[in-house]
């Protein structure tokens, strides 16, 4: 009776999934193959005509490039800065809820605000560092007039971000190792390099493996701070698949190949991230 009772409890939740995410998503995909500009009641089918048109669009293939870079770019370097603030913090030294604090403070700012933030330190035109370099006579320079600059700063600024919650994701992991394996290590004459590597890292698959999925996931459709900080420009050099995405929609009012490119986007981030599940899960070590 208990479970049946339990199972009923599913329903509100189930029917909430439903309305708000399974019903838009299919209707997501039967826009994707009209002609729909995302205003007029009339639209016609086009079968797969925006898929085809898809594999033909130069900007998208760049976009999607940009977007592995934000994705994959971040992700790795989330890893090695979380991990690295986590080793730091699983010591005790004075400070240390500050410093767990400050590098977490960042993920609790929308995107959107902590693209505009950096917008006003690399804007051209009284941008905090160009002020800065014109103090020394240099002259300024236009940070987001390189498409490749664009791109760096805007993933640099992922990076300092989110990779706080690498840090509390591979924190938790390292509490969670029982201290008699560094013990029965070090009377075995391990250096603390080997311990790093033949006790912590193994034991951090878990906890690796949830951090790289999450972060895997936010580089991937990063939309607000590209939104805030350059548009995706200069031109279309620094768009993510997100922010094309928007730009078609509501600027070139093409809403059938806007949501043919979201569909898209929803399949290669699924089908990565289970790819990347699947092969961390094998070197996944339990205890």
């Amino acid at each position: 009776m208990k479970k049946n009772m339990t199972n009923l409890m599913y329903i509100p939740a189930l029917l909430l999934f439903m309305v708000f995410v399974f019903y838009p998503f299919l209707d997501g995909i039967r826009i994707s193959m009209t002609d729909w500009n995302g205003f007029s009641r009339n639209y016609n089918y086009i079968g797969l005509e925006n898929y085809v048109v898809m594999l033909a669009d130069n900007v998208f293939r760049r976009t999607f490039v940009v977007t592995l870079i934000y994705g994959i770019g971040s992700t790795l370097f989330q890893q090695i800065l979380g991990l690295s603030y986590a080793v730091l913090l699983n010591n005790n030294f004075k400070g240390k809820n500050l410093t767990r604090t400050i590098v977490y403070l960042p993920v609790l700012l929308p995107g959107v605000i902590m693209g505009y933030m950096y917008y006003f330190l690399v804007q051209y035109n009284r941008g905090a560092f160009n002020d800065v370099i014109m103090l020394f006579g240099l002259d300024k320079i236009n940070w987001l007039g390189n498409g490749s600059v664009a791109i760096a700063i805007i993933l640099l600024m992922n990076i300092i971000q989110f990779s706080g919650v690498s840090m509390v994701i591979l924190l938790a992991g390292l509490q969670g190792i029982p201290k008699m394996y560094y013990e029965a290590a070090t009377i075995d004459g391990a250096s603390k390099f080997q311990l790093f590597k033949n006790i912590t890292l193994p034991m951090l698959y878990p906890a690796l493996l949830t951090s790289i999925t999450i972060n895997l996931i936010g580089g991937l459709k990063l939309f607000g701070p590209i939104k805030a900080l350059t548009g995706g420009g200069p031109g279309y050099a620094s768009h993510s698949i997100s922010t094309y995405i928007h730009k078609t929609y509501f600027q070139v009012q093409l809403a059938g190949y806007s949501a043919a490119m979201g569909f898209v986007l929803f399949l290669f981030i699924s089908l990565f991230t289970v790819g990347t599940l699947k092969f961390s899960s094998k070197k996944e070590v339990t205890y």
